[in-house]
């Protein structure tokens, strides 16, 4: 009995037997196999998508199926590729670059804020009216706590409101805004807890595409990170907004917390399901997320008839339309798949859908960051 044994593409196995009908194998090498081109037929055409240290792009058509997410994105599709390239494909052209980037910048942008926001806004307080408070009159503006420094770009705005509303000037009150405050300091860790939120919501997302083309394995536990990450973001945008609103009245804080907290927990449960990913689901994704956001009218509809007249409740609303608007329009675009649904191929690189729903995820979070510190000046004013 001989063979011949060719180790190239393929490794071919012929059997000493020179009869007709003699059997002829195709071995094909497990090395080969995790680097070839799906879709090339395994014959003896088949490349390697990453050949040494150089890997190359292929089309949606051969993809393998734990890959296809988006048929309208037809080119520059990075497949089963070593963790190492993978990682390197950050500083490369393909079609998830702006996908990885938009959300990588995003973090640390918030990374900074969070910075910021410890280092900038105060954070304890002398119970102690200053002379100018006590010389003004103006810690009768507020019950018995004093105008604030401004945490935002519209403070401003906040205190020339108070002062019009008390009778008082609007050049005394900016100035009492400049003093120390009087009272003790609200608890931080809602706001806090909604910056990690979404921090991690913007890691887990870029992580996830720029290391979801490894393997199938990577794939399914990195999409499950970032659904985690998701709701991770949904859930802490409702602590500030509950937790500094409803801060005199416990029963409707427990309540609005519980709820949600236990709406994302039921969330992360069900995107655990291998189900949860096909694509034809992704309408569903996008419901689930969006009935998530929408609940929180409730807890704002109930801001504006308890405190309708102040003006911080209305600025914080007017913040929290805005990222309502942003992430609505986010979920519209993800699920519809607009632009690339109309020409496909033309939005391989740049301008495609979840290009968009990243930016808008970051223009949503962003504008709930303004909300909550005037959230922190408002309650650092008065308590409870």
């Amino acid at each position: 009995m001989a063979s011949t044994v060719t180790l190239e593409k393929t490794t071919t196995v012929q059997s000493g037997d020179t009869g007709v009908g003699s059997p002829k194998t195709v071995l094909r090498s497990p090395l080969l196999m995790k680097g070839r081109k799906v879709g090339d037929g395994g014959g003896e055409d088949a490349t390697d998508n990453c050949c040494g240290h150089r890997c190359e792009l292929i089309s949606y058509d051969k993809l393998p199926e734990f890959l296809k997410h988006n048929e309208f994105i037809v080119d520059y599709y990075r497949s089963e590729w070593p963790v190492k390239e993978a990682l390197l494909s950050a500083f490369s052209i393909h079609n998830e670059t702006i996908n990885v980037w938009t959300h990588l910048i995003g973090f640390f942008v918030f990374l900074a804020l969070t910075v910021c926001a410890a280092t900038m806004v105060p954070m304890e307080y002398e119970v102690s009216h200053t002379p100018l408070v006590a010389s003004t009159g103006l810690d009768n503006i507020t019950g018995n706590a004093m105008v604030l420094r401004s945490y935002s770009a519209d403070g401003a705005a906040v205190v020339a409101m108070k002062a019009l509303r008390s009778n008082v000037s609007v050049e005394t009150g900016l100035a009492a805004a400049l003093s120390p405050p009087a009272g003790l300091r609200v608890a931080r860790w809602p706001f806090y807890a909604y910056l990690c939120g979404a921090m991690f919501c913007l890691l887990m997302s870029s992580a996830c595409h720029l290391l979801a083309c490894h393997s199938e394995h990577a794939s399914y536990v990195l999409l499950r990170l970032d659904y985690a990450g998701i709701t991770g973001l949904i859930v802490t945008s409702f602590y500030p907004l509950v937790y500094y609103t409803f801060l005199c009245d416990p029963l409707f804080q427990a309540l609005y917390l519980g709820f949600i907290t236990a709406s994302g927990a039921a969330a992360v449960v069900v995107s655990l399901l291998p189900v949860f990913e096909r694509p034809e689901l992704r309408w569903a994704r996008a419901g689930l997320f969006a009935c998530m956001g929408m609940s929180g009218l409730v807890p704002i509809v109930h801001k504006m008839l308890v405190f309708g007249d102040r003006p911080e409740a209305v600025l914080t609303t007017g913040y929290e339309m805005a990222m309502g608007a942003a992430y609505l329009a986010g979920v519209v675009v993800y699920a519809t798949r607009v632009p690339e649904r109309w020409m496909p191929g033309r939005f391989d690189l740049a301008g495609h859908s979840h290009q968009l729903f990243h930016v808008l995820v970051i223009a949503g979070a962003y504008a709930h960051y303004l909300a909550g510190l005037v959230y922190l000046s408002w309650r650092d004013m008065e308590g409870c």
